[in-house]
């Protein structure tokens, strides 16, 4: 089970959010770009905020851990080496196959249109612009990607943001406002915080409606997350009484995001697992872009690597 994409519904996790970002107060050493043109008369030079620590984390160290095992106890022997077919070269095909490489194996990854990606592909028009087919960012709770970007040896095609999340206001269109996350907090508290510090999201009444259903979740972990498996994100939010606009300023966005339905089709395991990676990590809610398309900036990498080791990649 090659899951090193952590179900790419959750690149999208809280994509009501424009932005979404991070800055961690104690990062190790980095790289930050800078870069300015001969014709800035104001002398602007733009820089990327420093890439927040994601490697101290558990979770990082167990898919880092998972990751080198491909290399090292799950090498195949000669004897053992198989030929893969993989259907598919959106980014969990391209991730099964450079893995089954570095497995000493030989994949074939079947692509059937003309550009790898799959979710996160895209296409340049005629005037040379490139056509995405929609927002893709990468959260800082995404220990299989981040373990990816740093084996291909591409962490530095990653802008990092400012860690603020920014809302549009359903009932006050064309105003927005903010969750601020103050660094040195530690997760869950900087979370708690930064919506506490919000006076226009949700009222204090709405916000103490909302925190009892989700401490199980801090408490007891994945346990309880896979008992509400039988809960629809409605059912959910009736059960505990959680107001009905937390719904309509959240869970209709996240269900969209997850997995593209409506949140009472949705299984409330699904957003919990979501909120609960998100919530536990200090960088979890840290978001960056990359610098380019995906198709050259994250998916030739993926498929220069599989085919340096003997695997192929094919397209229409």
């Amino acid at each position: 089970n090659y899951q090193y994409t952590m179900k790419l519904g959750l690149l999208t996790l809280l994509a009501l959010a424009s932005t979404v970002a991070g800055f961690a107060p104690h990062t190790p050493v980095f790289t930050q770009r800078a870069s300015s043109t001969s014709n800035n008369k104001n002398g602007l030079v733009m820089k990327d905020f420093p890439k927040p620590n994601l490697e101290d984390t558990d979770n990082y160290r167990t898919y880092e851990k998972l990751s080198q095992s491909f290399g090292s106890t799950l090498k195949a022997g000669e004897a053992q080496k198989k030929k893969v077919a993989i259907i598919g070269g959106g980014l969990s095909g391209l991730a099964c196959a450079k893995y089954l490489t570095d497995a000493g194996h030989e994949p074939t990854v079947y692509e059937a249109r003309d550009v790898l990606g799959g979710k996160v592909s895209a296409w340049q028009d005629a005037d040379g612009d490139w056509i995405e087919t929609g927002l893709h960012i990468f959260f800082g709770a995404y220990p299989n990607m981040m373990n990816l970007f740093a084996e291909l040896g591409i962490h530095d095609r990653l802008q990092w943001k400012v860690h603020k999340m920014i809302f549009a206001m359903q009932e006050l269109p064309g105003e927005f406002t903010t969750f601020d996350f103050i660094p040195g907090i530690p997760a869950p508290f900087n979370f708690g915080l930064a919506i506490l510090m919000n006076q226009k999201m949700l009222t204090l009444g709405e916000k103490l409606q909302t925190a009892p259903p989700l401490l199980p979740m801090l408490i007891e972990g994945q346990d309880f997350i896979d008992r509400q498996d039988e809960l629809s994100v409605l059912d959910f939010m009736r059960k505990y009484g959680m107001p009905d606009r937390i719904n309509e300023e959240v869970f209709i966005s996240m269900a969209k995001a997850l997995d593209f339905i409506d949140p009472d089709k949705l299984s409330m395991t699904v957003v919990l697992t979501a909120m609960n990676r998100f919530l536990n990590e200090d960088n979890g809610l840290q978001m960056a872009f990359l610098d380019g398309n995906q198709p050259d900036r994250l998916c030739a990498p993926m498929k220069e690597h599989i085919e340096a080791r003997g695997g192929t990649v094919l397209t229409s």
